[in-house]
């Protein structure tokens, strides 16, 4: 059927937008939540698959701080077994590791047959915020902007299937969930000294972003971008797309992501 055809027959087009929308026009809690039920079963299936065929699978999530990498990832997990899906989230590099190829350190949390990794930030730390802070020389950045294509074409000519998603969100939201960690004690731990910073640097994330993307989006590894601002609808139409883009025993051929919140990045 055709894509166009499938998006209309998403299920928040489909339903009384009362029941699905709330007054702000983001996904009601009800809604949202049997929605992600049965896209978790899906990716149970996929998960089956991969453990059966041998299958590698990598993901990135990128975006500026609050932008709800960690959000999407937990949901993507949750009902998975964490024996053959691991999420990687390092910490700054060890003294030692600063000594290393600057992608060492990465590798080596990379999947083995029937695992799916994902990673939360990776090595575009490099062209983020180590950029809009200082935290790498230019010489520094320009290499792994150099390097970073020729290291992508490897991972996926060895086979490994590989996505990356940049999560987007206005400079507004950005701040109202970085005040709402600030209040919260149970997400105080997510709140930073560098993601208060960040917003006020939003201006050179973006322009950081955009200087990424034209370096290091190829055919092989395209980015994908996805507007975080309603974060469950972005949880929802992430899984949606990683499961259209992979084959798997049980596989509902209909599920489709919504492209108004899902885009492949192009040149302008």
């Amino acid at each position: 059927m055709e894509l166009k055809k499938l998006e209309e027959k998403l299920p928040e087009y489909t339903q009384p937008k009362k029941k699905v929308f709330t007054k702000k026009g983001k996904l009601k809690k009800d809604f949202y939540e049997k929605e992600l039920i049965k896209l978790q079963i899906q990716l149970v299936k996929l998960q089956n698959h991969v453990k059966t065929t041998g299958d590698r699978i990598l993901i990135i999530f990128e975006g500026i701080d609050a932008a709800g990498k960690g959000g999407t990832i937990k949901r993507i997990t949750e009902h998975l077994n964490p024996r053959g899906a691991r999420i990687v989230a390092l910490d700054k590099p060890s003294d030692r590791e600063k000594t290393q190829w600057y992608f060492q350190r990465y590798v080596s949390h990379f999947p083995a047959g029937g695992e799916i990794v994902l990673f939360d930030r990776s090595w575009y730390n490099r062209a983020g915020v180590e950029r809009v802070f200082g935290f790498c020389t230019h010489e520094e950045y320009l290499r792994f902007m150099r390097q970073c294509p020729r290291f992508e074409e490897m991972i996926v000519d060895d086979g490994i299937k590989f996505f990356k998603y940049w999560l987007d969100i206005t400079k507004e939201e950005q701040l109202k969930r970085l005040k709402a960690r600030e209040n919260d004690p149970l997400k105080m731990w997510k709140l930073s000294p560098i993601d208060i910073e960040s917003h006020k640097h939003y201006d050179d994330y973006q322009k950081a972003k955009e200087d990424t993307f034209l370096a290091t989006h190829t055919a092989y590894a395209p980015w994908v971008t996805v507007d975080a601002n309603d974060k469950k609808r972005a949880r929802l139409n992430v899984i949606r797309d990683i499961l259209s883009k992979l084959e798997y025993e049980g596989k509902d051929d209909e599920i489709v992501p919504d492209s108004k919140i899902i885009t492949t990045y192009h040149t302008k």
